[in-house]
């Protein structure tokens, strides 16, 4: 019966999603699957955490457009999430859902869950609000570079704020609604996973995600394999597989990792 309801909950919040654009229809069945395992498996606890995630990321990616203009170029999606985008931020936390299903009683598959979406959500809130920084960005690789905002790798301030505020409100929320351990120590554990993983997130654009080059605009893109202006985008530098999507997926592996460590020292 629960899994039923879930079905019915995931396939009314995808359809939401997609008449408000959110999501294409690639990303609708992608997120019916995910959802349907969260919200059926793990219960409406889970289910707050994910909509958590979605909703908050979804309205920062609308949020300030005009300070966005020019970015887009850099990115190799659009707002509308498609099924890669879906897998790769909700792929992890999906999996320690089902891990539920066999452990019940134990904390470590909400600890997984819950790193795994204050990972993706951290990351994407500091790419959201990192243009508000009032100066460009600096290379996470070497803070002495200075790179033009919207670049795979880039850091700044308010970027860094952001994200630890994503990973936070997920945070929170974990400790409220988990049932078994200590919320003060889940808090911390989960912000401080998910914070881990955002900047894990940002080392892998600055060294091995695969970047290509418009040689028309004369720009570093995500794109391939046209740029926006319609130009074949040559690869520079990268593994070529490592693209956004699987850079999101490492991300919330990351966090999961940082906060399963963590749980043994608090």
């Amino acid at each position: 019966m629960q899994l039923s309801l879930g079905f019915l909950l995931a396939l009314l919040v995808a359809f939401l999603a997609y008449k408000a654009h959110s999501l294409n229809k690639s990303g609708v069945v992608a997120a019916i699957i995910t959802g349907t395992i969260i919200f059926g498996i793990g219960g409406w606890q889970w289910a707050i955490l994910l909509l958590t995630f979605f909703i908050t990321s979804s309205a920062l990616s609308r949020a300030f457009k005009k300070r966005k203009q020019g970015l887009d170029e850099k990115f190799s999606k659009g707002h509308e999430r498609d099924a890669g985008q879906v897998f790769g931020n909700g792929g992890i936390a999906t999996f320690f859902a089902a891990l539920h299903f066999f452990f019940p009683n134990e904390l470590w598959p909400w600890l997984g869950f819950a790193a795994a979406l204050a990972a993706v959500n951290a990351d994407t809130w500091a790419t959201e609000l990192g243009v508000l920084n009032p100066h460009p960005p600096r290379m996470i690789t070497n803070l002495n570079k200075i790179v033009e905002k919207g670049t795979s790798g880039g850091i700044s301030l308010t970027g860094t704020l952001a994200s630890l505020a994503g990973s936070a409100i997920i945070g929170i929320l974990a400790s409220l609604l988990n049932p078994i351990a200590d919320s003060a120590s889940i808090f911390i554990i989960v912000t401080l996973g998910g914070l881990a993983g955002a900047l894990f997130d940002s080392i892998l654009g600055a060294t091995v995600q695969a970047m290509y080059y418009c040689p028309t605009d004369k720009k570093e893109t995500e794109k391939h394999p046209l740029h926006t202006c319609g130009t074949e985008t040559v690869h520079i530098r990268g593994w070529q597989w490592l693209d956004n999507d699987w850079v999101n997926f490492s991300c919330g592996a990351f966090g999961v990792i940082t906060s399963l460590l963590l749980k043994g020292i608090f």
